[in-house]
């Protein structure tokens, strides 16, 4: 089966994509290189649905880009809930804020610019739910230093552990990003203090509950 048109059915029998988020999606593809990091449709709708039913007071998510999962994240949790969303790349910044004026959720949103391990050290927990969205390279660093700050029975949501399926090999040993991407899943798989399952969501999401 075609993944477009899968994809493109899964969306459609999904709650729709808010304009707002549309347009943010729209734009964000049109004008950046990398615009296909953006969440979208149908992972967007997810995350707003596992934020209601977990109804997180506290979230914090690592690679925020043009801020389309992290509203997403405000549009799931309670009014009182409190989001923590980090980017490494400041010129996103301006863009970023910009959008979450638009969306409402300004309010319960709170942008950190900078690196996601300064950021984490920085940052008082303890956080319901966290959302792994970084360099590759970077998501073992960035899950031990946020698991202690991660609530017993929090969350952790790990987004492209499929990475395009290059994780099935064979890599090439100058792809850093794939080999980080490979290491980093059979961490956690054979770590006996964490419940986990992987999802084939787009390009991989791994839900991860502290014990």
């Amino acid at each position: 089966m075609d993944e477009e048109v899968l994809e493109r059915y899964l969306a459609d029998h999904s709650d729709k994509e808010p304009e707002l988020l549309r347009q943010l999606n729209r734009e964000t593809n049109a004008k950046l290189l990398n615009g296909r990091m953006v969440s979208g449709h149908y992972q967007g709708r997810l995350l707003v649905m596992l934020c209601r039913m977990l109804h997180p007071k506290k979230v914090l998510e690592l690679g925020t880009f043009t801020g389309y999962s992290a509203i997403c994240l405000a549009e799931g949790t309670d009014e009182e809930a409190e989001i923590h969303t980090v980017e490494h790349n400041d010129e996103l910044e301006d863009i970023i804020k910009g959008w979450f004026e638009k969306s409402g959720y300004a309010g319960k949103i709170r942008l950190h610019i900078g690196e996601a391990t300064e950021w984490i050290n920085k940052l008082e927990g303890p956080f319901d739910l966290v959302f792994l969205d970084v360099d590759k390279r970077d998501y073992k660093t960035c899950f031990d230093t946020v698991l202690p700050k991660v609530v017993q029975g929090g969350i952790i949501l790990v987004d492209n552990t499929l990475w395009y399926g290059k994780i099935l090999g064979p890599v090439p040993s100058n792809d850093a990003q794939s080999l980080a991407i490979i290491d980093f899943n059979d961490y956690i798989a054979t770590n006996s203090r964490l419940e986990k399952v992987m999802l084939p969501i787009r390009d991989g999401l791994t839900i991860i509950r502290k014990k």
